[in-house]
């Protein structure tokens, strides 16, 4: 393996480790539930609850602070945000209004906000000089 190629193993490892969770993380808080609740009044809601989304954002906190840590923030946003798109597209794609990928679109550009964002908070906290894999 060349010295370039080994420059970047650990945050391409890093990336693919993040991506692994999210994909789990997804699986395990929303991948089982796919029906909607309705109600009296004939609306409908869900197919998730709101304790599903706040236990998933919560559980990746800790694979992308992991990454942000270690200096790896492309990892972070990238293996976290690709990690979201391919599920919600692979759980939503089913949808025969064709609207899913809207939803796909709005669950890659949210995330990567969020990880940017929390990228730069934990960047911010940890400012010591420290370098990757440290």
């Amino acid at each position: 393996m060349s010295q370039g190629l080994r420059k970047y193993a650990p945050e391409t490892v890093s990336a693919l480790v993040v991506a692994a969770v999210t994909l789990t993380a997804w699986a395990g808080w929303l991948g089982w539930d796919q029906h909607r609740d309705e109600h009296p009044d004939g609306t409908t809601t869900g197919p998730y609850e709101a304790w599903q989304v706040i236990g998933l954002v919560l559980t990746l906190l800790v694979p992308v602070g992991w990454a942000a840590y270690r200096r790896f923030f492309a990892s972070a946003v990238v293996g976290t945000t690709a990690g979201l798109t391919v599920a919600s597209c692979y759980d939503w794609s089913d949808d025969g209004s064709g609207l899913f990928m809207i939803g796909v679109m709005m669950v890659a550009a949210g995330s990567l906000a969020a990880t940017v964002a929390l990228s730069a908070v934990i960047a911010a906290l940890t400012r010591d000089g420290r370098r990757a894999g440290v």
